[in-house]
């Protein structure tokens, strides 16, 4: 690692920048009380401990954090020696994890610069894939990515410290990289990924340095492991900001390394329709996340991938294929095409494939169809998917009001008003056609002799 490119941002002689309690707005009342109790114990204990990162950040601009995470000179086996309730995680950065009931803090050893053969790093290909070597706080400011992530709340003065500016971006609100941008995107892709999804959550610009690299490195997300870019994916969109992210990525350059078929479908002619479906998607699921109701990822990916499977889908209908074998095999593979920068877990790729299958059913409105239909267990997802396509005819906006007001009426009265549609010929809630009966050949005296 270039321990010059990792340092650029520190301060002359390591020095931090020391705002004492009087002059910045934490306060322990915003703490968690399992997080107190782990500044509190190392303390005594006679290690240096620290609150940092996100929830630092998060609790100078007003937010009240869900996570907070500990820095200090102790060691994962001494942090572990000090409660009871710890376990040790991690192969690339070694954690401890103190549990106290729902809540788990987070306390990470200072990292070091440099390695003098008794840690543990291991760098493939310019990416860091083991970082176990510990430091001082100075070196582990240094280490962190942002500046805005790089602040400190001592609990041995109540004090905010500071290296490398974070404050002075948190005024500004710029996102900064620490160090040389393209220096630790290559140890790290998925940094590129973390910067915009940063600055979607706390409405902050990206410092132009820091920026720079996306449209020469962004390839390199693609080397990422699916089911890391899969995290990272719930992150960016289902934490609240993930329309604000949606454009985030639109705007850097990084969809297409991350959705590339979702990025070709928004770059074509006519993709109004689809942009305003994925839209307000995000729209409506960051709804949900403030008001504390429940969000699935598979309406996510349906929504992010529909407008991709149905030009595949129409494509392979438009060269001869019937529509019950296209749709298939277009589903198929453009979730094929998906695993390959994320690995969705087949649970949410099922969930997929029925909430694009059921939408042709909405069409039939025959009694059979119609309760059937609504007695499907992907019903609710399905009409709610239908729903954000209601804008794209009249058509599908009469089709949508229909079922709203199916699923409104009571079920003997949607049952009377059934009775009066007539079914089609075609419709399997049609009276079976009488099977001609087949003539019999007169057998043989010999075949007859047989069967007797």
């Amino acid at each position: 690692m270039n321990s010059e490119s990792i340092v650029r941002n520190a301060p002359v002689d390591g020095a931090f920048r020391i705002i004492p309690r009087a002059e910045h707005s934490i306060s322990r009342r915003d703490i968690s009380p399992g997080a107190l109790r782990v500044l509190y114990r190392l303390r005594e204990a006679g290690f240096r401990a620290c609150l940092v990162g996100g929830a630092v950040r998060d609790l100078l601009l007003g937010g009240h954090p869900k996570d907070f995470d500990v820095a200090t000179d102790a060691t994962p086996e001494q942090v572990r020696a000090q409660f009871r309730n710890c376990r040790l995680i991690g192969r690339r950065f070694r954690l401890a994890h103190v549990v106290f009931g729902r809540e788990i803090v987070e306390v990470a050893t200072f990292r070091g610069s440099s390695d003098d053969g008794s840690g543990d790093r291991h760098l493939v290909d310019g990416r860091l894939v083991r970082d176990n070597v510990y430091g001082s706080i100075e070196e582990d400011a240094v280490r962190r990515d942002f500046t805005i992530n790089a602040l400190y709340y001592d609990i041995a003065d109540f004090s905010v410290r500071d290296a490398v500016g974070g404050m002075d971006d948190l005024e500004r609100r710029t996102l900064r990289l620490i160090g040389d941008p393209e220096q630790r995107y290559r140890e790290d892709p998925v940094r590129m990924l973390r910067a915009a999804r940063l600055a979607a959550k706390l409405d902050f610009e990206i410092a132009a340095d820091t920026a720079a690299p996306f449209a020469t490195l962004g390839p390199l997300l693609a080397e990422a492991p699916p089911a890391r870019l899969f995290d990272e994916a719930l992150k960016l969109f289902l934490s609240g900001y993930g329309l604000a992210s949606f454009r985030a990525l639109e705007r850097y350059g990084l969809l297409q390394h991350v959705f590339p078929a979702t990025a070709r479908a928004l770059s074509g002619g006519g993709s109004g329709a689809f942009r305003h479906l994925l839209e307000q998607t995000l729209a409506n699921t960051d709804a949900r996340v403030r008001e504390d109701k429940p969000v699935t990822p598979a309406f996510l990916f349906a929504a992010m991938l529909w407008e991709p499977a149905r030009a595949t889908a129409q494509a392979l209908i438009d060269s001869g294929s019937d529509a019950s074998i296209a749709w298939p095999s277009a589903t198929a593979r453009v979730l094929r095409e998906q695993a390959q920068r994320v690995a969705i877990p087949r649970r949410f790729t099922l969930a997929v494939e029925e909430i694009w299958s059921l939408q042709p059913r909405f069409a039939s409105r025959t009694k059979k169809r119609v309760f059937r239909l609504l007695e499907h267990p992907r019903f609710r997802a399905a009409y709610d998917f239908l729903l954000l396509r209601a804008h794209e005819s009249a058509e599908l906006a009469e089709l949508a009001q229909w079922w709203t007001e199916a699923q409104e009426i009571d079920q003997a009265e949607l049952a009377t008003r059934l009775n009066a549609v007539p079914a089609p010929a075609n419709d399997e809630a049609a009276p079976p056609k009488k099977r001609k009966r087949r003539r019999r050949r007169k057998a043989s005296s010999s075949q007859a002799s047989s069967s007797e």
